[in-house]
């Protein structure tokens, strides 16, 4: 595929090549897709900040973001990691607002989030908060870049931070295999730098060196944060003119020390580092293959697009491409291409493969294959039909693009604010529209033997390597590959037929909306049948020309056994795998489909552009009906499966007790480990038996929504029982009432601490995790509400004291969850400074501790938290899919409550204080006599000792220790299934 970041619904038609309207901003005419009534406006401050200021009249979130164009590349020598330290270290405190972490603390309890990232050039701190708080939400963030305040405690109690940050990544091959492409660069380039930063370079390697890191800290941020190298996006419901004096009145007070922008010219790599083969050692199961080359960046010439000409072809998956080619030796599981890490300065260009085991032994040919594709590129004379086929894609996704969160939006913005001029802050490289052939022939030329890079991870090269990466510790070799060398793999590569795309038939040409007649709110059953039900639901809200289609098919064998299970995934992956070559250009089109395993059976999702939409459905329909396995198609996604299981265990911890906690918690879930072995054991044959009887038993769930008629909808699903249900010899029969599908979650037993330690299945890995789970109740409208506002009272003290104070570990979080409709609240830390029963322990003395504060809590903080959780139930869908996922959650969940947020809000609107500390005390507070505690603990490499312990010792009093999942599940009471009524439903 092409790997270029692409919006979540994409393209379609030029819109008649008339001109894209324009949005008035004082001095520049900002371009804006035709559908966006949003007001903009450029304001440069007197201290030259830039700010793009955003009205939106309905939006029910406010949302800001600060570009700062400073980033790891600015990092002092031997200080690695100082900006993304200084990033961590805003958020504490400011002279204005002295209280630790008090601004996410307000954030979070207006309806909001926050957060930042440290990249290699910019720094981007960003929120989203209830649209009436923004006043306030703007004034704490603004302190940011005017005075914060980093005290010496804060500062030693961060670095932790950072270096648990770090400790989480060190055993993540994406991490690991980016710092070492940068660690064979030049090393008097900044690319080259190491950029989180961990204890030893922001701590132990300053002191060594006789500097205070606090003091380096604040000379970093004194000398670099400079107003002028700012660039701010604030988007509210208010006017522009109240915005812009919200934003003066805000943000003046900002230093502009004139700092000039910072630039980093020359390349990273010389000569030393081109042709050269890289084999690395990587954590996980797999053969990757990364062939890189230094090109000229596609930023300087974004308005001719030609890496995304290019990245389209060498990415593509339709016949004739070099993935179609690949895929048919067997030698490839996926192909991506594109522009990788970029500056105005430098750029690579990258082709990603991953491999199958046939294709690893194949690295040569592939990569000969390649330059012959690129050299079939070079000798096409670049048709223009492909361009303008791409503008066309690329004009009517802008145009036409769903209306995403502000919080993503605004980021977008401020970052695209440091690169391109203000007219095309919104546009930004993503409609290339102008075609030259020259740029494309240009970036072309560079991708040659000459400047390769060839990066080659597999565990198979475990001890074949005898160098060693310093921040991560990856094992590598390095050997020169001279262009003489690539030329003997292109003429030894197999002659096969690669030619370019065919044109795509997916591009919408009909954007016209559906007229509906009533405003409605609500999905309705459209149609039910023996076969299927279907829901429906038209745009009332959006008005684009988009529809959402869900389709669970529900197959009661599909959950029977763990092989069954297998098999099931075997078959929706098979039936992507046959779809590609013909569905691929839909993909690219705008037009989005998969066909995913479920608990359930299978399902298949589309979403996009409404105009091909039918022909591509009646495509997987056909396709399921007339399945024949492919016995080479079988072997290759055995194999991805397999190295996925095996790759199972070095999940982080953090991820591992989340699996355990469902598995135990779910009565029809099963493990990991028996699927794999079940697995290992399977061949074609037992598809080719196993899936007419999986179809032998089927139920459809449908929902429809958008831009799409009623009567259009039932035609389709008419069509689809005639297909699978009604023809001659046909695959599916209807289920019988008895059959439908139950999802039952385990009841825990009031009043006693359920705990499961396991050992980390990465014996690597030194970080440990707990999970501490609290089961409150079953789908209830006054209790829903009742652990949503706990959920929001309480999710930042935890942030703030397990993390902020005590620092326990980077993740420290607290969620809401939701199983089946069964709620309770979930703490998770992963840690390398505490085992998990003492992680354990530190959530009792939290809750202990917030006891005290839930209690004198003022009948104002009570009323504004409700108010806030009010809003967050308010807030308007943006697009077809947020809409769509909410009403369908309804009905695949069985619950069927479609005006539920309507529900909860009513229930906000009467509900007291002293109900929410009754219900504190009924199921959270320590020692509850009707709390239900699931503590699930897995223990890192640092902690073998005290699991061993924790195994060896009995029970506390009121604990009881789980030692065998499944003996455990079936001894639990079960909570009923909301599931499983569909053959009592009428219409």
């Amino acid at each position: 595929m092409d790997s270029r970041p692409r919006e979540t619904d994409a393209p379609g038609d030029p819109a008649n090549g008339a001109a894209p309207p324009l949005a008035a901003t004082g001095d520049v005419e900002i371009i804006r897709p035709r559908n966006d009534k949003r007001g903009y406006r450029r304001v440069v401050l007197p201290n030259s900040l830039e700010c793009l200021l955003i009205s939106d009249p309905d939006t029910d979130k406010a949302a800001a973001s600060m570009n700062v164009s400073v980033g790891y590349f600015c990092d002092p020598d031997g200080l690695e990691g100082l900006a993304h330290f200084l990033e961590h270290m805003l958020f504490y405190a400011s002279e204005k607002y002295p209280e630790e972490d008090s601004y996410s603390k307000y954030i979070a309890e207006h309806g909001g989030s926050t957060n930042a990232f440290t990249s290699s050039e910019n720094t981007n701190f960003y929120f989203d908060v209830n649209s009436d708080s923004l006043h306030d939400a703007l004034d704490r963030f603004a302190q940011f870049f005017i005075k914060p305040l980093m005290s010496p405690d804060a500062t030693l109690r961060e670095i932790k931070a950072v270096d648990s940050e770090n400790q989480k990544n060190l055993l993540s091959d994406p991490w690991r295999m980016s710092q070492l492409q940068k660690h064979l660069c030049a090393e008097n380039h900044p690319y080259h730098k190491f950029s989180t930063g961990n204890w030893y370079t922001l701590e132990v390697k300053t002191k060594e060196k006789g500097l205070d890191t606090r003091l380096e800290l604040i000379k970093f941020y004194d000398s670099h944060y400079s107003a002028n190298l700012m660039q701010l996006v604030v988007y509210g419901k208010e006017s522009l003119n109240i915005l812009q004096n919200l934003v003066e009145n805000k943000f003046c007070d900002i230093r502009d020390v004139g700092r000039k922008p910072f630039s980093f010219p020359g390349h990273p790599c010389t000569r030393e580092h081109l042709q050269i083969l890289v084999k690395a050692v990587p954590i996980k199961q797999g053969h990757t293959l990364r062939i890189l080359f230094p090109i000229t960046p596609n930023v300087r010439r974004y308005k001719e697009g030609p890496c995304r000409y290019i990245s389209h072809l060498i990415g593509h998956e339709g016949e004739g491409s070099l993935f179609y080619i690949l895929k048919k030796l067997g030698w490839a599981m996926s192909l991506k291409a594109g522009e990788g890490d970029w500056s105005h300065d430098f750029s690579f260009f990258s082709v990603t493969i991953q491999l199958t085991d046939v294709g690893q032994e194949h690295m040569e040919d592939t990569v000969g294959l390649l330059f012959r594709y690129i050299k079939l590129l070079q000798t096409s004379e670049t048709p223009k039909w492909i361009f303008d086929e791409l503008l066309a894609i690329c004009e009517t996704g802008f145009h036409y693009r769903d209306k995403s969160p502000p919080i993503n939006y605004v980021v977008n913005i401020s970052s695209n604010m440091q690169i391109f001029p203000p007219e095309d802050w919104l546009i930004a490289s993503s409609v290339p529209s102008k075609f030259s052939p020259d740029a494309i022939q240009n970036i072309l030329n560079e991708l040659t033997p000459e400047t390769i890079r060839i990066f080659w991870e597999s565990k198979n090269f475990e001890g074949q390597t005898s160098l060693t990466e310093p921040w991560y510790g990856t094992s590598y070799s390095v050997k020169a590959v001279p262009p003489s060398i690539i030329q003997k793999w292109v003429e030894k590569a197999p002659e096969e037929d690669l030619h370019l795309p065919k044109q795509n038939i997916f591009i919408p040409r009909d954007l016209s909306l559906k007229s509906v007649e009533e405003m409605v709110s609500f999905p309705a059953m459209l149609r039910k049948t023996p076969f299927s039900r279907l829901w429906y639901k038209p745009d009332t809200m959006f008005f684009t020309p988009k529809a959402y289609i869900k389709m669970d098919f529900h197959c009661p064998l599909s959950q029977s056994s763990p092989e069954s299970a297998v098999l099931t995934d075997v078959f929706t992956r098979l039936l992507m795998d046959y779809l590609n070559d013909y569905a691929y250009d839909a993909q690219v089109a705008g037009l989005y489909y998969a066909v995913n395993p479920n608990d359930t059976g299978f399902q298949v999702t589309m979403v996009g552009f409404n105009d091909k939409m039918r022909t591509l459905l009646e495509t997987v329909i056909g396709k399921i009906a007339e399945f024949k396995v492919k016995v080479d198609r079988f072997s290759v996604i055995k194999e991805a499966m397999t190295k996925e299981y095996e790759n199972f265990k070095f999940r982080q911890p953090y991820q591992q007790v989340l699996y355990y906690c469902s598995l135990i918690l779910e009565d029809q879930a099963w493990p990991w480990d028996e699927e794999f072995s079940a697995l290992s054991h399977l061949e074609a044959s037992d598809l080719d038996f196993f899936l007419p009887r999986l179809l032998s038993k089927t139920f459809i769930e449908c929902y429809f929504a958008g831009n799409i008629e009623p009567n259009e909808a039932k035609n389709i699903i008419h069509h689809v029982e005639d297909v699978l249900f009604n023809a001659p010899i046909s695959a599916c029969k209807p289920l019988s009432p008895s059959q439908h599908l139950a999802k039952r979650i385990v009841k825990l037993e009031k009043g006693l601490r359920y705990y499961y330690p396991a050992m980390c299945s990465n014996h690597q890995d030194e970080n440990s995790a707990l999970l501490h789970y609290i089961q409150t109740h079953q789908d209830n409208v006054k209790q829903n509400v009742l652990l949503q506002l706990l959920a929001l009272v309480s999710k930042q003290p935890t942030f703030h004291q397990l993390r902020s104070v005590e620092q326990l570990g980077y993740i420290a979080l607290l969620w809401q969850r939701n199983d089946s409709g069964v709620r309770g609240l979930q703490f998770i830390i992963q840690s390398t400074v505490k085992d998990p029963a003492n992680l354990d322990a530190r959530v009792e003395n939290f809750l202990k501790m917030f006891e005290g504060t839930l209690y004198q809590m003022s009948d104002a903080e009570f009323k504004s938290n409700v108010s806030a959780l009010i809003d967050m139930k308010l807030e308007k869908y943006k697009n077809i899919r947020e809409e769509s996922a909410f009403f369908w959650g309804e009905i695949s969940e069985g619950t069927l409550k479609f005006d539920r947020k309507q529900e909860e809000v009513a229930a906000l609107r009467e509900l007291k204080k002293e109900e929410l500390i009754d219900f504190f005390n009924d199921h959270v507070k320590v020692n509850a006599p009707q709390k239900k505690i699931l503590s699930i603990q897995v223990y890192g490499g640092l902690h073998s000792a005290e699991y061993e312990t924790i195994v060896q010792n009995a029970p506390p009093p009121q604990s009881c220790e789980i030692t065998d999942i499944y003996s455990f599940r079936r001894s639990r009471p079960l909570y009923g299934s909301f599931r499983g009524g569909v053959g009592q439903m009428k219409l």
